[in-house]
């Protein structure tokens, strides 16, 4: 066998660290004079790499934890101790040594993010440390004898799921792209966004969502989807995956075969699909359908009772789910990672368990088990004990590193281009594009004179606003003036304002139907969102955006031309 050390050309790790070494070290320019990686197969490499991996090394590439700490080598003795008890190890590095990791995710919370209660710390501060820890975390993978560097992920899906938000382009959330209905705005976009991710050495990001909204308000994922229409939907998630993997980073559609018509939360529950599969195929797949074609790097399996295929077991632990209908009905080939592993429909089973469970049912990365130590143990005891074959191991390990040969072949851009000015301008022309006119004029300003900006759940929103209105020449008064009533992520008609001169949906735009005068949707409180809203606002710009929902007794626009 040849020894682990040869096992991945050193060109192909170094591919990965572009970027993070300063020019004129010894690895740029052992990497300037290396063979292109575009002279591999990638397929037929990861296969010969996977193949001469032990079982340890085969499960440390299916597994992607997190981990405590903002620094690869060097946490304070909370993280420490939080590290020693999840993973056995102190450090982030050691974590990844001791486990011979294929991935990790960066994580973080906020107060307004669904997604929060699964995220049990927070390492990312500002694009330099997470550049500094991406590359500690890359220089610990490399250290090891079969050299095979990380997938460093994190959940940068924009709007109310966003680990990073000081210091790169924020651009709107997903509805605010289905609102803009551009593809070509959306690909430029999210290139922009992945180049920024794949500069502070991110190479898998948790976006887009491919979720279809049903037609009725109440659902869990609202303004993280793109919409209600399944056509519109496939179009916005394949230009999204293109723009990311244009950019050196992996796309990862999600929630797999659809979280959109749900109406309880997979990090609590387990939401039932009670659709037939006439409907599943015609309402939720076709997005999945669309990334697939755009060569999607992974599909995230979501925590679902798909009634209609396998009732009662969650689809991200269904092989009728991820096997049957995922790969051999829509024939994806790519890797298929589960949602966290420490959401409740997971945990009804031991880590361990779940672990071996998952892996059975055809995912290749287990994503945040709850107790990493516990899931690496029960992946080796059930090698050991033939209820997992190494050749399942090494189907997995294969996909994962034809993975990452293909994220290789892109060079990593440098720093600068970190809150470039062409980024800021790409999230502009979305959050322009999105801004709709439900009930109003459209060739007027919505507002005249002095300005009074309320708010229900945006204080953050309304400070931006101020500032943007005042840009364009308005005058912002806290007395008097034109009520501008801002509507937050999760606020319903109770928190509308009977003296509102205009009423604006910063998230989903279903509180207009109960609201009066006129309404306007933004899909998103982002600083480029609030900057077109006070254009449209003062008649500096008309509204071109179109509801991507329907909302009960409103058009999708009283302006956007059909």
């Amino acid at each position: 066998m040849p020894s682990p050390a040869r096992l991945l050309p050193p060109f192909v790790a170094l591919a990965l660290l572009a970027g993070a070494c300063s020019e004129g070290t010894a690895e740029s320019a052992d990497a300037q004079s290396s063979p292109p990686v575009s002279a591999l197969v990638p397929g037929v490499q990861a296969a010969e790499i996977a193949a001469r991996l032990s079982d340890e090394e085969l499960i440390g590439q299916l597994l992607m934890p997190y981990a405590y700490g903002n620094a690869a080598d060097k946490v304070s003795s909370g993280s420490a101790t939080a590290n020693r008890n999840y993973a056995g190890a102190a450090t982030p590095a050691e974590i990844v040594k001791k486990y011979h990791l294929g991935g990790l995710i960066l994580v973080s919370t906020s107060a307004d993010d669904p997604t929060a209660g699964t995220n049990k710390t927070t390492n990312v501060e500002s694009p330099a440390q997470v550049a500094k820890l991406t590359a500690g975390l890359q220089l610990a993978a490399l250290s090891q004898p079969a050299r095979l560097p990380l997938l460093i992920g994190t959940d940068q899906e924009y709007g109310q799921v966003t680990r990073i938000r000081e210091g790169m382009v924020q651009l709107p959330g997903a509805l605010a792209f289905g609102a803009a209905g551009d593809p070509a705005i959306t690909e430029a976009a999210w290139k922009a966004a992945g180049t920024e991710l794949a500069a502070i050495g991110i190479n898998v990001d948790f976006a887009p969502d491919a979720d279809v909204l049903g037609t009725q308000p109440g659902g869990v994922i609202g303004s993280r989807s793109y919409g209600s229409d399944p056509a519109k939907v496939s179009a916005q998630v394949a230009a999204a995956v293109r723009g990311l993997q244009a950019a050196g980073v992996a796309a990862s559609v999600k929630h797999f075969p659809g979280h959109g018509h749900t109406t309880s939360d997979s990090h609590s529950s387990l939401p039932v699909l009670s659709q037939n599969l006439d409907s599943l195929q015609a309402g939720d797949l076709p997005p999945f359908a669309a990334a697939r074609d755009a060569g999607v790097g992974l599909v995230m399996s979501g925590h679902l009772d798909v009634k209609a295929i396998d009732p009662g077991v969650p689809a991200s632990f269904s092989s009728k789910v991820l096997v049957d209908l995922l790969r051999t009905r829509l024939g994806y080939t790519g890797v298929v990672v589960t949602d966290a592993l420490n959401m409740t429909p997971a945990e009804q089973w031991s880590p361990g368990e779940a672990a071996v469970r998952a892996v059975l049912a055809g995912n290749d990365i287990l994503l945040m088990p709850p107790n990493l130590s516990a899931a690496y143990k029960g992946l080796l005891d059930a090698v050991r004990s033939g209820r997992i074959t190494k050749q399942r191991l090494v189907e997995s390990a294969t996909r994962i590193l034809a993975l990452k040969l293909r994220l290789a072949e892109v060079p990593r851009p440098q720093m600068s281009v970190v809150d470039s000015e062409s980024g800021r301008s790409a999230a502009r022309a979305v959050a322009a594009a999105a801004i709709t006119v439900l009930r109003g004029p459209c060739d007027a300003p919505l507002v005249t004179g002095p300005i009074r900006v309320t708010a229900a759940g945006a204080d953050t929103a309304r400070g931006l606003l101020e500032d943007a209105l005042r840009q364009a020449g308005a005058e912002v008064v806290t007395q008097g003036g034109s009520e501008v009533r801002l509507i937050g992520y999760g606020r319903g008609s109770a928190d509308l304002s009977q003296t509102a001169a205009v009423t604006v949906a910063l998230d989903t735009p279903y509180v207009l139907a109960s609201a009066k005068s006129t309404l306007v949707a933004t899909y998103s409180s982002s600083r480029v969102s609030m900057s077109a809203l006070a254009d449209v606002l003062t008649g500096k710009a008309r509204a071109p955006g179109r509801a991507p929902v329907p909302v009960q007794g409103l058009p999708p626009s009283a302006c956007a031309k059909a």
